[in-house]
């Protein structure tokens, strides 16, 4: 089963310096409809102003990965830790049993573009833990590159939770295919371009949640960058 929600039926917040589409309920944009995926809570793609960002706030018992598309972030939280990261990189918090960070455009003159990704942890009340990573973007082409999951690697970002985000940039006619697991969720974001998935077509901000598919061919109508999560 596919469940489409297209980037045109999105809610668009728009604060001046951030304008962010959230694919389920945030803040203060709710949905009774769209309240998650399997253990996926929170899906923005946000687009920050140069020197603006998130003050300091707290989480708790949510794993928060932040993907940069464009740009620059800086993180700074109560552990220690600040860190920019820019394309090429990742940054996975678990807020377990709390953590105060926050989030800025590190840049004066170029907008940040990251997708926000915010998962239900396996364990609550765990001691909260921060990393960055960076991957090979030449990895990414025909390719479905891992960059978050519970099995982490050097170039891969650990998450307390059964899944894996994947990456790939599929040049136009080129196919990839994937195969789930029993009982899997499939949740598929087009970054950019457009892709075609059992019988349906994405552009770009498109979102497919994908349920009982054990064998999954996506493949590009035209240059896509893509994002696949593979979760419970």
């Amino acid at each position: 089963m596919i469940n489409l929600f297209p980037a045109s039926e999105r809610h668009v917040a728009d604060l001046g310096w951030l304008r962010s589409y959230p694919a389920y309920s945030f803040g203060g944009y709710q949905d009774a409809n769209r309240t998650g995926f399997g253990v996926m809570r929170v899906c923005n793609d946000d687009y920050i102003a140069p020197g603006r960002g998130f003050g300091a706030h707290p989480h708790s018992d949510m794993e928060i990965v932040s993907i940069v598309l464009n740009g620059r972030i800086r993180h700074e939280d109560n552990l220690g830790n600040r860190v920019v990261s820019s394309f090429g990189e990742v940054q996975r918090m678990s807020a377990g049993s709390g953590v105060i960070h926050t989030e800025f455009n590190d840049s004066d003159d170029e907008e940040l573009r990251l997708l926000q990704l915010w998962f239900m942890p396996k364990q609550r009340g765990a001691a909260p833990s921060y990393e960055a990573k960076s991957f090979d973007t030449g990895k990414l082409h025909n390719a479905l590159l891992p960059v978050v999951s519970d099995k982490p690697s050097i170039h891969t970002a650990s998450i307390a939770q059964n899944m894996t985000i994947y990456l790939s940039k599929l040049g136009r006619d080129q196919s990839i295919r994937y195969e789930a697991a029993e009982g899997r969720n499939l949740f598929v974001y087009v970054i950019e371009g457009k892709l075609a998935t059992l019988g349906h077509s994405l552009t770009a901000m498109d979102t497919a949640e994908i349920e009982r598919v054990r064998e999954l061919t996506l493949t590009a109508d035209e240059d896509a960058f893509f994002m696949l999560v593979d979760l419970p």
